[in-house]
């Protein structure tokens, strides 16, 4: 169940709860159907500051919910994101609610601070119970945004939302979500909102000579698949291509992981879950820039058909690549993607991948890794990766460690020196396939998992990335 935003002018009657925004060191408004004042609050120990609520008894029954939104000149989207969060988790069993918290935007523009909110809302309220042999407790099904814009209302949900469907595909089993599951899930997507798909086969993979691909699959009984989307406007004024690793179950291979190091591994398939919401969510909003997207899905197994150690493969783009890590797939599956991306000859191309531990060892859990080969797109993905709340943080591609993939047998290997910028190799590595277009690549190995609900995270999958798509895209400008 997704919970549904509005932009209204009134309080429904059937609401059982108002959100109402206070300033720190302010008083509560006199909207909020009570007057309340700061000594009040401040025996409950609250005090304005961001994301912080508490519940108020009105009058007449109905619950008042205040939610911190700090000091005025430092209020952004992030802060009015963050407290539409708090207040989703502080609404309790009400099932409609309503809330004035764009009142609180401060010099935030009124359809920013109303999309901010509402994600804050819909994500925070987000619970995954398809396997769950009772059904979860009824959340939040309907908020009503009073005085919120009504277009930044509704891009809030529909961006809400494709993060949502994001996360469920990756907090799918890997028995269920497959590479052909992930498929006909796509094929819905795409039926939904419009956009062109063309799903490659094994045999057309083969024929295609996505040879990459192929070897990272053969150890599955699964098959591969890759999928190709288009949203096509008219008179589109740029074209942007997306490419997403979707490793639905990532083992390592032969190189194989621990137990504890497959915890986690049906998320392997988040840049691919994520493009392919964005790809719906850009349709569904319209945008006047044409995208194609590529998404690579396999699994990676060990068994008696698995490729080697020591393997020779040759990319779609003839580059050959020596294997010398089972284990660094996502990297080679990626390779045969930004292949295909840049014979399109896009303005840009971006992929999304979980592509290395090395990124979380570097930025931790809430900040990707960036890395481009140009400053101009590498700024605007930065900027949007902040509206959005999804920050990122640039990576170089030193030039002096191009050497570390340099192999004997091939052109290049999947690896470069143990415990070395294992997160920049990895970006080095993808620059070979892009055909010298302005790229960049977003490492989300960290940002895409989370072991907590927090602010308008869920604990397990995070689907970041999609925000940061759908608004590079949406702003996104040819030189």
């Amino acid at each position: 169940m997704r919970t549904t935003c509005s932009a209204d002018a009134t309080i429904p009657a059937e609401a059982t709860v108002l959100g109402v925004p206070v300033w720190e060191g302010r008083t509560l408004p006199d909207g909020a159907g009570a007057r309340l004042d700061r000594r009040y609050l401040a025996a409950c120990g609250f005090e304005g500051k961001v994301g912080q609520t508490e519940r108020l008894l009105a009058a007449d029954g109905s619950i008042i919910v205040a939610v911190g939104v700090g000091a005025p000149a430092a209020v952004d989207a992030d802060v009015l994101r963050r407290a539409g969060a708090a207040f989703a988790r502080a609404a309790g069993p009400a099932r409609v609610a309503a809330v004035t918290l764009p009142a609180g935007r401060g010099r935030v523009p009124a359809a920013a601070a109303s999309q901010a909110v509402v994600e804050g809302i819909a994500l925070a309220s987000y619970r995954f119970g398809a396997h769950k042999s009772a059904p979860l407790p009824a959340g939040l099904q309907s908020v009503a945004v009073i005085g919120g814009d009504r277009g930044g209302v509704r891009r809030g949900q529909v961006v809400a939302d494709a993060a949502c469907a994001a996360r469920d595909w990756i907090n799918e089993p890997p028995m269920a979500m497959t590479p052909r599951r992930l498929a006909a899930v796509a094929e819905q997507v795409a039926f939904d909102t419009g956009l062109d798909i063309d799903t490659w086969d094994e045999q057309r993979i083969a024929a295609e000579r996505l040879g990459c691909l192929q070897a990272v699959a053969a150890g599955a009984a699964e098959p591969p698949r890759l999928i190709r989307l288009a949203y096509d406007p008219p008179r589109a004024r740029a074209s942007v291509a997306l490419v997403g690793k979707g490793i639905t179950f990532d083992s390592g291979g032969l190189s194989i992981k621990t137990s504890d190091g497959m915890r986690t591994m049906k998320s392997d398939m988040g840049g691919a879950a994520a493009v392919l919401a964005a790809m719906g969510a850009i349709a569904s909003l319209g945008s006047p820039v044409r995208v194609l997207a590529y998404l690579c899905c396999t699994e990676n197994m060990p068994s008696g058909t698995a490729y080697h150690v020591g393997d020779v493969l040759t990319a779609r783009n003839g580059t050959t690549v020596e294997v010398l890590n089972t284990d660094a797939e996502g990297r080679l599956v990626l390779a045969d993607g930004l292949s295909l991306a840049a014979e399109s000859a896009p303005d840009a191309i971006v992929d999304v991948a979980t592509l290395t531990g090395a990124q979380r060892v570097a930025l931790g859990n809430e900040v990707a890794a960036l890395l481009s080969n140009d400053d101009r797109l590498a700024d605007h993905l930065l900027d949007a990766g902040r509206r959005a709340g999804e920050p990122s943080w640039r990576l170089p591609l030193w030039p002096g460690y191009r050497a570390h993939i340099d192999s004997d047998t091939a052109d290049i290997k999947n690896i470069g020196q143990p415990s070395n910028a294992g997160t920049i190799i990895g970006g080095l590595f993808l620059q070979e396939f892009v055909a010298a277009r302005p790229w960049a690549h977003l490492d989300i190995a960290g940002p895409s998992w989370s072991e907590a609900d927090d602010r308008w995270l869920t604990k397990g999958a995070t689907a970041f990335g999609v925000r940061t798509l759908v608004e590079a895209v949406r702003t996104f400008e040819p030189r």
